[in-house]
């Protein structure tokens, strides 16, 4: 049997069930690699092979998939990384090595909610320092800082790990977690620290969904960072999808691009 490679481009939770899922569908015939950045110094365990750090751009990821013959990449990353999902387009273009977009679900929005769609995280710090006193910031240690500037807004930040540096908040406290959240643990953060906003990517998914429900029934606002175009190129939304596609990557690509 020749033996194929895939390369996973991984760090969330859509990845590491891809990842899971690919040995008992096709046995021994893919040997799967998934890539982390390594921003969180704890990631979730992954089945397979891991690979740890940046690429160095679409010019190292070039030299990777040669280096290592990758047969297919599946780009599994948060909808929100459009640097290596960039890199990943432009490396497997000039390798003309057949690459899928693994692009969790849109949240849908409810009639209920009252969401108030930025394009930005400037333009999100600007309306939080309008409207709120307390709000629940959802959006990582690095681009909270950009909310820094709203000095009388007390912060509360859900956070995977510590942060590596202090955070330049005026007032602020840290909650840890990792998803999937509840909704029961959603509503009990809202009414112990009396959150009055809630501040949240369009990230997707059912992973942290409860926060968005949460602040539904609660009647909270919701300033929500629209996510960033996705690559072109073929995209599916669920692994199973995933899995269809590596029955075959090579004809799936030529397929969909006659559509």
């Amino acid at each position: 049997m020749n033996r194929k490679s895939v390369l996973i481009l991984g760090g969330t939770a859509e990845a590491s069930a891809l990842a899971r899922a690919i040995p008992p569908r096709f046995g021994d015939a893919w040997f799967v690699t998934t890539s982390l950045a390594g921003r969180t110094a704890s990631p979730g365990p992954v089945v397979g092979c891991v690979r740890r750090g940046g690429f160095g751009g679409s010019a190292g990821l070039l030299r990777y998939l040669a280096e290592n013959r990758v047969d297919c990449v599946i780009d599994a990353t948060h909808p929100f990384a459009a640097r290596i999902s960039a890199a990943a387009r432009v490396a497997c273009e000039r390798a003309r090595v057949p690459r899928l977009l693994l692009l969790r679900s849109s949240w849908r929005r409810d009639p209920r909610d009252r969401w108030i769609e930025v394009d930005d995280m400037a333009s999100a710090a600007l309306l939080v320092g309008r409207l709120s006193r307390r709000a629940f910031l959802t959006v990582g240690a690095k681009e909270a800082a950009a909310f820094a500037p709203a000095r009388h807004v007390h912060f509360l930040l859900r956070l995977i790990e510590p942060p590596r540096q202090p955070l330049p908040f005026a007032s602020c406290e840290i909650v840890l977690g990792r998803g999937p959240f509840t909704l029961a643990g959603e509503r009990r953060l809202i009414e112990r620290y009396r959150l009055d906003l809630l501040v949240s990517k369009a990230s997707g998914g059912s992973a942290t969904e409860a926060k968005i429900l949460a602040a539904r029934e609660e009647g909270l606002p919701v300033v929500m960072i629209r996510r960033p175009p996705p690559e072109p190129g073929p995209t599916v939304e669920t692994i199973e999808e995933a899995l269809l596609w590596l029955e075959d990557p090579l004809t799936a690509v030529e397929e969909r691009s006659m559509r």
